[in-house]
């Protein structure tokens, strides 16, 4: 049997494109700042989120926004953020295809939807350690409240999900805690990290039921159930063609494991990873 020689064919077929949303296609001013990323002059500023008031909070520059519109017309778009589904909605970007949400925990389908059979599991997952979590938050809680504790001045939200969406198709749960997310008010990002240390010797039972995710102001504390490696290797094998090619791009080391399952990927030129990788 001879091997053909390739020959260009103009009916395209579009990759999937696995793409991290914050750091990655856009960011607020401050790091746009700090990064001193071209084409980020004010008058080519593209908005790309909002706050919970509406305002402005996050920017695309022009080459960012010129390689989102590349994206959209070009590949199936899929996101795959740490975001929930109530931060998702203060993301101004026509998204239309699966939507990887809350670190792994959500799949939305193309049409809003939740992916009856990925809550399922997640719900059954979840429920088991809700008791840990209580305890994980109420610990957080009482250092914080301290003001001699070296690990005071933190805030606390714990990210909460009931896996309904309003079909008659899904279940309906009671609400659970998916994971905690801390940041230091003050943005002191070493006591994010030390904190992040202490954690397996504060707890007992940590590492056996969780894992942590620290990038600059923003501590995460996960079920190891939760993960977007686990949510995308999902989607991979039970509802994207395997024939079509993939290829991602993350700017922290917890994107790194889903990438990893991709075709191709990479990172921005500035964030997380880049650093990690530069320092080695």
């Amino acid at each position: 049997m001879t091997t053909p020689f390739f020959e260009s064919n103009p009916n395209i077929t579009k990759p999937y494109a696995l793409m991290d949303l914050d750091d990655t296609l856009f960011q607020t001013q401050r790091k746009i700042d700090a990064w001193k990323l071209p084409t980020a002059e004010s008058e080519n500023l593209v908005c790309a989120t909002v706050n919970k008031k509406g305002e402005p909070l996050s920017f695309m520059s022009q080459r960012q926004a010129t390689f989102f519109n590349w994206l959209l017309a070009s590949t199936d778009l899929i996101v795959v953020t740490a975001r929930d589904r109530s931060e998702i909605k203060r993301v101004k970007l026509p998204f239309a295809s699966w939507q990887v949400l809350t670190h792994g925990a959500v799949i939305l389908t193309s049409n809003g939807q939740m992916l009856n059979e990925w809550q399922q599991h997640m719900y059954d997952v979840l429920a088991p350690i809700q008791g840990k979590l209580a305890e994980l938050t109420a610990l957080i809680g009482k250092h914080s409240k301290n003001a001699s504790d070296p690990f005071n001045d933190l805030v606390l939200t714990p990210h909460v999900d009931s896996f309904n969406d309003g079909s008659d198709s899904g279940a309906n749960h009671d609400p659970l805690t998916i994971y905690l997310a801390i940041k230091h008010a003050q943005k002191n990002h070493q006591i994010l990290a030390d904190l992040a240390q202490k954690l397996p010797t504060l707890i007992p039972y940590f590492d056996a039921h969780f894992y942590v995710h620290v990038n600059a102001n923003n501590l995460a504390i996960l079920p190891h159930a939760v993960h977007k490696r686990h949510a995308v290797q999902f989607l991979l094998t039970n509802h994207l063609d395997n024939q079509r090619p993939s290829f991602g791009f993350g700017d922290s080391l917890a994107d790194l494991p889903f990438l990893q399952l991709l075709d191709w990927y990479g990172m921005p030129s500035r964030g997380q990873l880049h650093e990690q990788r530069h320092a080695e």
